[in-house]
């Protein structure tokens, strides 16, 4: 599967449950097994198969996107950083993008799912060892 938004996001957006200029947003880190559903996972706590492994804390980093428009295409894009875990011993397929509300995984809304970070535009297990896993900035495109 591609990356995806997850349904939920786009009326999470809608509603007002989501601020990309004052929310706290976190990306984590799953394996293969995940497989994503982006009409039933709503919430962090639907993810499976989290990464775990020397140099990666679960849950987990915070990334703080930017926003821009286009009134040209009549576009917003949004664009979460590039993160780094130095030091890890890791394997990872997807990364997940979610609104941290600091407390259980049940109240965390998900944004998206990027499951073509490894550089080849498909997607594929990255592996570390002892090393830094670097993961691309991911941007997605919304459209009036």
């Amino acid at each position: 599967m591609s990356s995806i938004i997850y349904t939920s996001a786009i009326e999470d957006e809608k509603r007002g449950a989501i601020d990309y200029d004052t929310d706290t947003f976190k990306v984590m880190l799953v394996t293969s097994s995940y497989t994503e559903n982006k009409d039933t996972h709503t919430k962090r706590s639907d993810i499976t198969n989290e990464v775990s492994g020397t140099g990666y804390t679960a849950g987990g980093q915070t990334v703080v996107p930017t926003i821009a428009k286009d009134t040209a295409t009549d576009r917003v894009t949004i664009t979460f950083p590039s993160v780094t875990w130095p030091s890890s011993t890791i394997t990872a397929r997807k990364a997940i993008y979610y609104k941290s509300r600091g407390g259980a995984s049940s109240a965390d809304e998900l944004i998206c799912c990027n499951d073509e970070f490894g550089g080849t535009g498909v997607s594929a297990d990255v592996t570390t060892s002892a090393a830094t896993f670097t993961l691309n900035a991911t941007t997605y495109r919304t459209q009036n």
